[in-house]
């Protein structure tokens, strides 16, 4: 039987890899098959290699598998970094913000002095000549 082969192949590895981290579903899917794999006899490191994970996460799934069951691998609260200001000092910036907006200031990285020189000092400052033959890459 012939090999298939399916173009772009690495785009579409991308694309796979992203619509799998896009759903909780198909993330559980993707710890089963590397469960799945384990129990076939594959090491962690052949299976993290297939399914584009690191050999350390699908020893975490295997170890909860072996842990908790079905219920190990399946998507779990994430409770992320706990917030590193208090509520009160929370309410404190975000009452900072209120008035820096009132005062007419923006949220807006600044720009940079060059674009406001004279333009005899930008083409000075500019590191390609304005003429002369362009170099390929």
């Amino acid at each position: 039987m012939r090999r298939l082969e399916i173009a772009d192949a690495d785009i579409i590895r991308i694309a796979i890899q992203n619509e799998i981290q896009r759903s909780e579903e198909s993330r559980y899917d993707h710890r089963l098959h590397g469960v799945l794999l384990s129990c076939s006899g594959m090491s962690s490191y052949d299976i993290a290699a297939l399914l584009g994970q690191s050999p350390r996460t699908v020893q975490y799934w295997i170890h909860r598998f072996q842990d908790h069951g079905f219920a190990g691998i399946q998507e779990g609260e994430r409770t992320g970094r706990p917030p590193a200001l208090s509520e009160s000092a929370l309410q404190a910036v975000r009452q900072c913000q209120r008035l820096f907006h009132q005062l007419g200031f923006r949220r807006r990285k600044p720009r940079a002095l060059i674009a406001q020189a004279d333009p005899e000092a930008k083409a000075a400052y500019k590191k390609t000549p304005k003429t002369g033959p362009k170099r390929g890459r």
